[in-house]
């Protein structure tokens, strides 16, 4: 289906064809008409189909009638709020907003932490009808007193699964209550949970469902591979993988910032343009590593979680999880930032022994078997176990037994006097060693000293001199 028959402004459909978009996407196709009615929606759909676009673009046909040119704050209250759980997100977002309001007088923003308030707070003064904010920012601003939401209209959670396990539901029952109660709310996400359709009944008013597929599946354009080994082979592996199939261009997965980190320096010393991104992070190093990921300056991207949502690199080629993430939900959004937009993609997982149930979690998520492979020379005990680690075996033993001989032939080759100077230093240290005494307790309090292999003597006590030992009086009696 054609945005045209959606029934779209032209300038809209002018921003959307200069982006160089003509067809909609599925989940755009079913949302986009009942956002366009005023319906609440609850709304699934995988990761990189397109979900900004169905909520904003109907979401400025709404406010259209509410665009003016005029340079008053009051003209332009907030009247769309997007709540993100991360800043990733709320950028990318933010990004996509400016081009399809280009030839519309309404005007956005974003807001999250991590960076200085004071820019943001200039921006909310001149007006502002859309928002797009991270919750914690957001409450920040209303703090300060510098954003009304009393005349939000629309109001979009967006990968509301990932704000729930961040923790933000208190901030977003906050935000709620703030909001009239005559609103229109969108919900959308990858995934669906009983907790989403909990906050769904919570907030929302007869919501209209859209999945456009299978809960919790993920993109058929994605080719996943498995591969077993072991902990310590993780990162040759991963240094032979990138090499192998050329990877230009690749986002590696890790659980916590520590390792994301020291993986990061290893692959620089094995010679790959790598950068790490996470929570403790500044926000303009994650902006500015970004930037050099998507110019080609970076090819190896180490992220956390934290950029697994809202991380929109077109054609993204690879993903690997270098290590599995602990929940199976997490596996769909990471492997989410490859094969976007109908374009291919390959998402490779490293599996230790100890990652097996992570394995299994995702299968029983995704309804999918991933059997795991093995990669000849970086399998370790499961190399062994199927006998193919004798010849690694026979070469790391024909090397030491090279080493010796060379060490052998080297000595042999020495002059005799070059070696007995050395032997007699080595032999006198030796002997200096075991002619060194050393102080003990003889288990009665007293301080002895021994010789190795000597027999123990006490300790003598230091004499003291009759003249600084106090007098001695002679009492007579009578």
């Amino acid at each position: 289906m054609s945005f045209a028959e959606l029934g779209l402004a032209p300038e809209i459909l002018r921003a959307i064809d200069e982006m160089g978009y003509s067809e909609a996407t599925p989940i755009q196709a079913k949302a986009i008409p009942l956002v366009l009615s005023g319906r609440d929606l609850l709304a699934a759909a995988q990761t990189g189909t397109g979900k900004t676009a169905a909520f904003l673009l109907p979401i400025l046909e709404r406010l259209k009638k509410f665009a003016n040119p005029s340079v008053s704050p009051a003209m332009h209250p907030v009247r769309a709020l997007i709540l993100s759980p991360t800043r990733e997100l709320a950028d990318q977002i933010g990004v996509n907003a400016k081009a399809y309001t280009k030839h519309l007088p309404l005007r956005s923003t974003t807001i999250f932490g991590g960076v200085n308030m004071d820019p943001q707070v200039a921006e909310l003064r001149r007006g502002i009808e859309i928002v797009i904010a991270t919750p914690g920012r957001l409450l920040d601003h209303v703090q300060q007193k510098t954003i009304q939401l009393n005349k939000v209209d629309v109001l979009v959670l967006d990968e509301a699964d990932r704000m729930l396990d961040m923790g933000f539901i208190q901030d977003i029952r906050k935000i709620m209550s703030m909001l009239p109660k005559e609103r229109q709310t969108l919900l959308f996400s990858a995934t669906f949970a009983p907790e989403i359709k909990k906050l769904a009944a919570d907030f929302m008013r007869d919501p209209q469902t859209v999945e456009v597929a299978r809960q919790n599946s993920t993109n058929a354009q994605v080719e996943q591979l498995v591969y077993a080994v072991d902990g310590y082979r993780k990162r040759a592996l991963l240094s032979h993988l990138i090499r192998e199939r050329d990877m230009s261009q690749v986002i590696v997965f890790c659980r916590t910032k520590i390792s994301a980190d020291q993986l990061s320096r290893d692959l620089k010393r094995d010679g790959h343009a790598a950068e790490a991104i996470h929570g403790d992070k500044a926000q303009s190093a994650r902006l500015e590593t970004l930037t050099r990921f998507k110019a080609g300056e970076v090819k190896v991207l180490v992220a956390t979680d934290v950029a697994a949502r809202g991380l929109d690199i077109s054609e993204l080629p690879f993903v690997v999880n270098y290590e599995m993430p602990n929940s199976p939900e997490d596996y769909v959004h990471r492997i989410g930032r490859t094969g976007r937009a109908g374009a291919s993609g390959v998402a490779i997982s490293l599996m230790s022994p100890d990652e097996t149930k992570q394995h299994e979690a995702i299968e029983k998520l995704t309804k999918q078997t991933l059997t795991p492979q093995t990669v000849q020379g970086y399998s370790g005990r499961r190399e062994e176990a199927n006998g193919e680690a004798a010849p690694r075996r026979e070469r790391e033993d024909r090397d030491r037994r090279e080493l010796r001989e060379s060490r052998d032939s080297r000595e042999r080759r020495e002059p005799r006097e070059m070696r007995e100077p050395r032997e007699r230093d080595h032999s006198r240290s030796l002997l200096q060693t075991a002619d060194k005494p050393r102080e003990r307790d003889d288990g009665e309090g007293r301080k002895v000293m021994k010789k190795l292999g000597g027999r123990m003597l006490p300790q003598r006590q230091r004499e003291v001199p009759a003249l600084l030992l106090p007098p001695r009086y002679k009492v007579e009696r009578s």
